[in-house]
């Protein structure tokens, strides 16, 4: 059955549509918006993985055709719950790293001293800018120009570690990777 304009989708209902460009949209509505015409579709994943989903956001100005192929009536199933001091955490970790690569900036760091810490942080996040300085795991120091020779520390094997990393000269010096 085709939707009348201005037709009210229920979370859980199965839907398709046609696109402006001919394109055949089918899926579980995940969400509506009245006001922005816009439809969140549940749909199987593009990638083939089981368990997964693609979500697609649908201007329906752009829609010629929508067909309700299940209504759902009964009331959809409860939203998951989140665990807000998890999302909090990463948020807070996100701020932390976004604040650090501001510091550096700031600071005159290099590109290459900005990229070097990157990539020792992906491996290492006890990891942190001390003016021009990058000081890892309060036990290795590299100044600029951040090059093997100037990583200091006592010996062992953190700054073993940490120079292996360095004398790779594996950084992709884009500043898009930034």
């Amino acid at each position: 059955m085709a939707a009348p304009p201005g037709e009210y989708f229920s979370v859980g209902s199965q839907v398709s549509c046609r696109t402006c460009q001919e394109q055949r949209l089918q899926g579980e509505v995940v969400a509506f918006d009245y006001q922005s015409k816009m439809l969140a579709l549940k749909c199987p994943s593009s990638s083939g993985k089981p368990n997964h989903a693609d979500i697609l956001l649908i201007n329906l100005q752009y829609v010629s055709e929508v067909e309700i192929i299940n209504d759902r009536t009964e009331t959809p199933p409860p939203l998951a719950s989140l665990n807000v001091s998890k999302l909090a955490s990463k948020a807070r970790t996100e701020k932390e790293e976004k604040l650090s690569q501001a510091y550096a900036i700031s600071a005159g760091v290099s590109l290459e001293g900005q990229q070097l810490f990157q990539t020792i942080h992906k491996t290492i996040k006890d990891c942190k800018w001390q003016e021009k300085n990058i000081v890892v795991m309060e036990e290795v120091v590299i100044t600029p120009p951040y090059q093997v020779e100037n990583c200091k520390g006592k010996e062992g094997s953190a700054l073993s570690h940490v120079r292996k990393i360095v004398g790779t000269g594996d950084l992709n010096l884009s500043p898009c990777a930034l």
